[in-house]
C-alpha cells in the first residue's frame, strides 16, 4: 500500500510539473509574440540584426544537411514506390504518391527534426549557459526585456526560415524522385514535371509550409523552456540539451499527427 501512495505521489508530482512547463511554454510563446508585435511601439524593437544573425544559422548553415537528406528522400520514396506499385502493374502511377508524400509530409518532417536537433539543441545549450552564468539575471537588472532579447529573434527566424527550407526541400527531394522515374520508367524529366504539376493544387504546398512554421515554433520554445530550466553546471546544460531535442522531436512528430487528422477531416 504504501509503495502505491509513493507512486501516486511520484506520478502526480510529474503531472504537475508537466503542467507547470508547458504554461511556462504557453507564458514565454505569449510575450515573444507581444514583443514582436508591439516591440516597436514600446520603443523596444525586436533587433534585426540579430533575427539575421539567427536566420543565417538556423537556414543558409543547414542547407547542405537538407539537401543530402531531401535528395535520399526522394529517392527512396521513388524506389520503393516503383517497386511496390509493380505488384498490381500500376507503376506510371507512382508520381502520384511520391509527389503528395514528399510535399505534404516527408519535406516538413524532415526539415523539422533536422532544425530541432542542429539549432533547437543550440539554442537550448546558450541559454542554458547564459543561465548557469547568471548572465540572463545580468539583463533583467540592466532593463533589458530577457524574452524579447533571446527567444523573440530566434522565434521570428525559425517562423519563416522553417517554410523556405521546406520550400527547398520540396524542389529538391522532387527532382531526385524524378531522375530516378525517368531513368527507370524510361521517361523524361518534362513530363515528370508536367505530372507533378497536374497533381499538385496550392492546398497541398500550402499544407505542408502551414505545418514547418509551426514545427519551428515548437523548436524554439522546446529549445527556450529547457534552456531556461537548466541547473547543476555543465552536466545540467548536456542533460537539457538532450532533452531538447528528445522533446522537439517528439512534439513535431504528434503535431504531425494531430495536425493532418484534422486538417484531412
Amino acid at each position: 500500500m504504501k509503495d502505491a501512495l509513493n507512486w501516486l505521489e511520484r506520478l502526480g508530482r510529474k503531472a504537475a510539473a508537466g503542467v507547470a512547463e508547458f504554461g511556462f511554454a504557453a507564458t514565454l510563446f505569449g510575450q515573444a509574440v507581444y514583443w514582436l508585435v508591439l516591440g516597436r511601439w514600446r520603443r523596444q524593437p525586436v533587433r534585426m540584426p540579430s533575427v539575421a544573425a539567427q536566420a543565417m544559422d538556423i537556414g543558409i548553415a543547414a542547407l547542405p544537411i537538407i539537401t543530402v537528406l531531401s535528395t535520399t528522400i526522394g529517392l527512396m520514396l521513388a524506389i520503393q514506390g516503383i517497386y511496390t506499385l509493380k505488384t498490381f502493374g500500376a507503376e506510371s502511377r507512382v508520381t502520384l504518391g511520391v509527389a503528395l508524400s514528399i510535399v505534404r509530409e516527408f519535406s516538413p518532417l524532415i526539415t523539422g527534426i533536422l532544425v530541432a536537433g542542429r539549432s533547437g539543441s543550440a539554442l537550448a545549450a546558450r541559454l542554458g549557459t547564459m543561465r548557469i552564468n547568471q548572465e540572463i539575471d545580468a539583463l533583467s537588472v540592466m532593463g533589458i526585456n530577457p524574452v524579447r532579447f533571446l527567444v523573440a529573434p530566434p522565434l521570428m527566424a525559425m517562423m519563416i526560415l522553417m517554410p523556405l527550407l521546406t520550400l527547398w526541400a520540396d524542389l529538391v527531394g522532387l527532382f531526385a524522385a524524378g531522375l530516378y522515374i525517368a531513368i527507370e520508367l524510361q521517361g523524361s524529366l518534362a513530363a515528370y514535371a508536367d505530372e507533378v504539376v497536374s497533381i499538385l493544387k496550392l492546398n497541398d504546398l500550402l499544407h505542408g509550409l502551414a505545418k514547418a512554421a509551426i514545427f519551428g515554433v515548437l523548436v524554439t520554445i522546446v529549445g527556450v523552456v529547457n534552456g531556461a530550466s537548466v541547473s547543476g553546471g555543465a552536466e545540467g546544460v548536456g542533460r537539457m540539451t538532450t532533452r531538447s531535442v528528445v522533446h522537439a522531436i517528439s512534439a513535431i512528430v504528434i503535431t504531425d499527427m494531430i495536425f493532418v487528422f484534422l486538417v484531412t477531416r
